[in-house]
């Protein structure tokens, strides 16, 4: 079993895209949405949810009104000043300020504080066209992110094993945060899709600069080639440079919007397209070396 994970140094470079297509193209795979933040995968795929479970968040603390003497201890150490004084008197804390380190709740001197995990994420084992599709969703400014991926990733691994897929296809974040380095930690082969602009350009490299420290194998895919070709080229040359090959370069095309409004890949909405031809090459170009080893 290979696990693939497809990210970018940045939002909007065409990530879920492109994990989209080669859904349609991929067989024996299972597939996950690791972009709990902000996941939409499951708008191409439209999966049919068959678990639900949930995913405890940070700690969120609370004060005991009954108990609570109204010392201010707790207010003056709160380094977060997530500890406010109610308009009418007493102490409460904001759930949204607080960040969960429980500092508070071990000084209080009459024990009125007490934190539970936040119940506001969840993740999903469904069913789509294509496979079986592991996926999250987190409440608006929760915590733990990067623990969320990790469970989502443990999950899809073990789905994989128990149908005996070759492989796994993750739709990662965007950026170069504690999200994407929970995507890259123990991936084997990741994709970086990137666009012909300063700042593509610009982020593509702080997520090579990320990759390379952990050891893990990379390809390339640009997306929009042929909007900058100027850059293109200086993308192209860098990536030889740094020993990371080009495996596809996609050209811009309104048929990728017209397709994720039909709620279809690509391959799907245009299978003879020559953007199509370039996801199965693709394809082919990450996988073959594994499929080859296992003949």
């Amino acid at each position: 079993m290979i696990e693939i994970t497809i990210l970018s140094g940045k939002g909007g470079t065409g990530k879920t895209g492109l994990t989209a297509a080669l859904a349609s193209v991929a067989s024996n795979t299972v597939f996950a949405d690791i972009d709990v933040d902000a996941p939409d995968l499951h708008l191409i795929l439209e999966p049919k949810i068959k678990e639900t479970h949930v995913f405890q968040g940070a700690r969120i603390a609370s004060i005991d009104t009954e108990i609570c003497t109204n010392c201010g201890i707790c207010k003056a150490e709160c380094r977060f000043g997530a500890i406010h004084y109610k308009t009418q008197g007493g102490l409460e804390i904001n759930p949204f300020e607080c960040e969960g380190c429980r500092l508070c709740e071990r000084i209080c001197p009459v024990q009125a504080i007490d934190s539970e995990h936040s119940i506001n994420n969840h993740w999903f084992v469904s069913d789509t066209r294509f496979g079986s599709l592991l996926h999250a969703k987190m409440g608006p400014g929760e915590e733990n992110s990067g623990k969320l991926v990790s469970v989502v990733r443990k999950k899809a691994k073990e789905k994989a094993r128990s149908i005996n897929a070759d492989f796994i296809l993750n739709d990662g974040p965007p950026g170069v945060g504690c999200a994407a380095i929970a995507s890259v930690t123990g991936a084997d082969k990741i994709i970086l899709i990137t666009e012909p602009s300063k700042s593509g350009f610009h982020d593509a490299i702080r997520l090579m600069e990320l990759v390379k420290s952990f050891s893990v194998p990379m390809y390339a895919v640009i997306n929009k080639h042929d909007i900058n070709p100027e850059i293109t080229g200086q993308m192209e040359r860098f990536f030889t440079i740094q020993g990371v090959e080009v495996i596809g370069k996609i050209p811009f095309s309104e048929c990728m919007v017209e397709s994720i409004v039909a709620k279809k890949t690509i391959v799907e909405f245009d299978p003879k397209s020559n953007i199509s031809e370039t996801i199965r090459e693709i394809w082919h170009n990450v996988t073959e070396p594994v499929i080859e080893a296992k003949k």
